[in-house]
């Protein structure tokens, strides 16, 4: 399915309120603007009134992030690497992307969808071949492509031990990331770890289960934040930031820091 001109204007402009304040802040303390856009899925879109509490981890990177690296985040829910560019929604991003900004990729969520040709990619091959797509764009563009393997669900076996749900697509990432020397966010390996530690009963706490949904996929905000948290301090640890890019990686964010605007659709 293609955009409309409509639709792809929306998209577009959908980040430039956050990005023009960021300039303002960012001029008057000396520093060039470098913006992280999130190309992506479910698990790290913006998220609307009618959602809540469901909650996107994109939602929550700015707390730990300087207002001169804002992120425009144009994750959206039901997107595989596949369906973002047949929908023109990468071409969106590179429109907007400007030398020294960020492309930080995650998908496989809906990619593994293998009775949907519309999203479904096959890891080794044309997972790959989409994700290439995202890493030369953004480096024709002399922006810096980052790679995320996707924040892992909640499932745990009988035993109580967190089990891994997307197959072979980690691997293919983490084998693309190092092909092309891509930055590599192993979200899925430090989220996995992060739910073994929680453990069954409190990772319920992370995920959006409510007293009518118990959704073991999509986060509530102190999930959300946590996941933040995790992709703050790859970024950091991977060099993609500097030390004076972040904030808060060892302070508790108020989950009432997390808001849900009414959808303008």
């Amino acid at each position: 399915m293609s955009l409309t001109r409509r639709q792809v204007t929306t998209a577009a402009l959908a980040a430039v309120p956050l990005a023009f304040a960021a300039t303002g802040t960012a001029q008057a303390s000396g520093r060039r603007t470098r913006t992280l856009y999130i190309a992506g899925d479910s698990t790290a879109a913006q998220k609307y009134a009618d959602a809540a509490p469901e909650t996107g981890w994109g939602m929550a990177l700015p707390f730990f992030l300087h207002k001169d690296r804002p992120v425009s985040n144009h994750a959206v829910n039901g997107r595989s690497s596949k369906s973002f560019v047949d929908e023109g929604r990468l071409d969106v991003i590179l429109s907007a992307i400007r030398p020294g900004d960020f492309l930080l990729v995650q998908f496989a969520h809906n990619d593994e969808k293998t009775t949907d040709p519309t999203r479904y990619t096959e890891p080794w091959t044309t997972y790959q071949d989409y994700l290439r797509l995202y890493i030369e764009g953004a480096r024709a563009r002399g922006a810096r492509p980052v790679l995320a393997t996707s924040v892992e669900r909640r499932r745990f076996d009988a035993s109580g031990n967190a089990v891994p749900t997307h197959g072979e697509y980690p691997a293919a990432m983490r084998a693309l990331a190092e092909e092309e020397r891509v930055a590599l966010l192993d979200l899925q390996a430090l989220s996995l770890a992060l739910w073994q530690k929680l453990g069954v009963e409190e990772t319920k706490k992370y995920f959006n289960w409510t007293a009518t949904e118990q959704d073991n996929t999509h986060f509530n905000p102190p999930g959300a934040i946590a996941v933040a948290r995790l992709v703050a301090a790859e970024l950091l640890h991977h060099r993609v930031l500097a030390p004076q890019d972040v904030r808060r990686l060892d302070a508790e964010i108020p989950e009432s820091w997390i808001t849900w605007p009414t959808t303008t659709a």
